[in-house]
């Protein structure tokens, strides 16, 4: 049903009518039937009321019953589209059905086929409704034509409204339009043709260039903006050259920057490194590569300092040269703007190194005066920072606190290769070399061992080991070196006493390095470092000793040996007994006097 009359249309509603999708007569699609000239929409099926609730016939053909209780105006309240009942006719009544739920109407999908209905006999004969042209009913089932009656009124309005009180209202703003027969009805609405659009002398521009309307509200009709409407009047567009700056700009900026990150992209990954030509401009610098540093990092330093132009050019020609791995830590003094690859053939010579080079069994008083003239300090600067600060400067708690030390750094500058330059201060290599020392004892386990060999503490163990560095002349001396420091400490012997009676011991507190010494010289000097005056160890190392020696003091043989002596200064002889040992001593002495 739809608002301006009853019956079955012969086509669906569009989507665009203003009622389509209201949800009809209960939401359900009824069969196709015979066209109306009052609705495209298919009826419904209704479920039957009592007989004397139903209304009166309405024509002579058979329509759909209609199974709701009529309110006051007779329309049912559940069944009907909701609208306003001032537009349905009151002259029309719906039909009036009997109780058989066979007599109802029954349609074919077929649009094009005429009704068919149910085999009851009692409707057999029930005359078939007729349609004009335009596919109004006809004959006595033709409602009145409301809207033709009268030119002027094309809406047809009524005298009256349906409640009797009500106006019509097809006549105003509000009003829809009125219904077309079927084959009139457009199923579109035609679009409104614009006729205020004016595109100017380009024909249309774009409306980013566009000038006009900068005030316009964004949430106004899009009719009104088409039709060119401004709240300050009507102004004339024009373009903006900014905008167009802006633009240009931003995509000239844009595809620079693509151009550029695009040819980096590339020269990462497929291009050749930047590199100079050359062996350098003859400018020299000094570079110092910290400890650890692989190829990528030693790189960076020389980019850094201007050596090499990139990275991955000395990267690659480290990787070319078969010696390139072997570059270690240290100072080189290499010339700016080297070609990579004359760069890593430069810091794999040894005139390039620069390095504080600190020799095994080197004493401290010989490493500050190194240092000194490396850092090119006043001389005995670096002595006196290690004799005022040397609890800051990283030692163990096993190296401190103990009696008669004449250093307590001795024996704790290790022996290595330190880059050391002007500009570095005193206490910071200083640093750097007891942290080294640190590290090769623990990785020796020198604090563990220690009481494994019957010593009292690690401090001990290093002491063994700067004596071993410093009576040993060979590498392979060291482990009978250090066995004959076990026996002659261990109580109780008949061969020492428990003397160990080293020229070394006295010739550091001497600060000297002299070989012809006389018992009576040795034997009369008082100081706890003699181990001619004083029994056992004494109290610190005497020299810094390396890697070979601590190993050697922490493995001593096991073969009875006592005795030592250099009859050439570059090997030694070991004895078991005082009387061989006896026999050396005056096979020296006699080979002195003869040369």
């Amino acid at each position: 049903m739809t608002e301006y009359g009853r019956g079955q249309g012969s086509e669906p509603w569009h989507p665009d009518d203003p009622l389509y999708g209201d949800g009809g007569w209960g939401g359900q699609q009824a069969q196709q039937g015979p066209p109306s000239p009052y609705d495209g929409r298919p009826q419904q099926q209704y479920p039957q009321q009592p007989q004397g609730q139903q209304y009166g016939d309405w024509g002579s053909g058979e329509q759909q019953g209609y199974g709701q209780q009529p309110d006051q105006q007779g329309y049912g309240q559940q069944q009907y589209p909701q609208y306003d009942q001032q537009y349905a006719p009151q002259q029309q009544q719906p039909p009036q059905y009997d109780q058989n739920p066979q007599q109802q109407p029954q349609y074919d999908q077929n649009p094009q086929q005429q009704p068919q209905y149910d085999q009851n006999p009692q409707h057999q004969n029930q005359p078939q409704p007729q349609y004009d042209q335009n596919g109004w009913p006809v004959g006595a089932h033709h409602p009145q034509d409301p809207y033709a009656a009268d030119p002027a009124n094309p809406y047809g309005q009524q005298p009256g409204g349906y409640g009797g009180d009500q106006g019509d209202y097809y006549g105003t703003a509000d009003a829809y339009p009125p219904p077309e027969p079927p084959n009139r009805r457009r199923t579109e609405p035609e679009p409104e043709p614009d006729t205020d659009w004016d595109p100017g002398p380009d024909q249309g521009e774009h409306a980013f260039f566009a000038g006009g309307d900068d005030d316009r509200d964004d949430d106004e009709p899009a009719d009104r903006r088409g039709r060119g409407e401004r709240r300050g009047g009507k102004e004339k567009k024009r373009r903006s050259g900014l905008a167009c700056l802006v633009v240009v700009a931003v995509f000239g900026g844009g595809l620079a920057g693509v151009t550029y990150f695009g040819y980096q992209f590339y020269q990462d990954r497929f291009g050749s490194p930047e590199d100079y030509a050359g062996g350098g401009n003859g400018q020299q610098v000094t570079v110092t590569i910290p400890k650890g540093s692989g190829g990528y990092a030693i790189g960076q330093e020389l980019k850094k300092n201007g050596v090499v132009k990139s990275v991955d050019a000395f990267v690659a020609a480290q990787a070319s040269n078969p010696q390139g791995n072997t570059i270690q830590d240290g100072v080189y003094t290499l010339q700016k703007e080297m070609s990579a690859a004359s760069a890593v053939e430069l810091m794999l010579s040894p005139k390039s190194r620069n390095n504080l080079i600190i020799a095994e069994g080197k004493r401290n008083a010989d490493i500050y005066k190194l240092i000194d003239a490396r850092l090119g300090v006043t001389a005995g600067t670096t002595a006196k920072v290690a004799e005022e600060d040397w609890e800051k400067l990283g030692l163990p708690e096993w190296a401190k606190n103990h009696k008669d030390v004449k250093d307590p750094l001795e024996g704790f500058l290790f022996p290595s290769s330190y880059g050391v330059s002007k500009g570095q201060k005193p206490e910071d290599v200083l640093k750097r070399m007891v942290a080294q020392a640190t590290e090769v004892y623990d990785k020796l386990g020198v604090e563990k061992e220690a009481a494994k060999l019957g010593l009292e503490n690690p401090w001990q163990l290093v002491t063994i080991a700067s004596l071993v560095q410093a009576e040993g002349t060979s590498h392979s001396d060291f482990r009978k070196m250090a066995e004959v420091i076990y026996n002659r400490l261990e109580p109780g012997n008949t061969e020492t006493n428990g003397m160990l009676e080293f020229d070394s011991t006295y010739n550091y507190i001497k600060n000297q390095s002299k070989i012809d010494l006389t018992l009576a010289e040795l034997r009369n000097y008082d100081n706890p470092y003699n181990t001619y005056f004083y029994k056992g160890l004494p109290p610190g190392p005497i020299s810094n000793p390396g890697e070979d020696a601590i190993k050697g003091a922490l493995d001593p043989t096991d073969e009875g040996w006592f005795y030592f002596i250099s009859l050439d200064g570059k090997t030694s002889k070991f004895t078991r007994t005082n009387a061989e040992h006896a026999k050396l001593v005056k096979e020296f002495n006699e080979s002195r006097k003869s040369g």
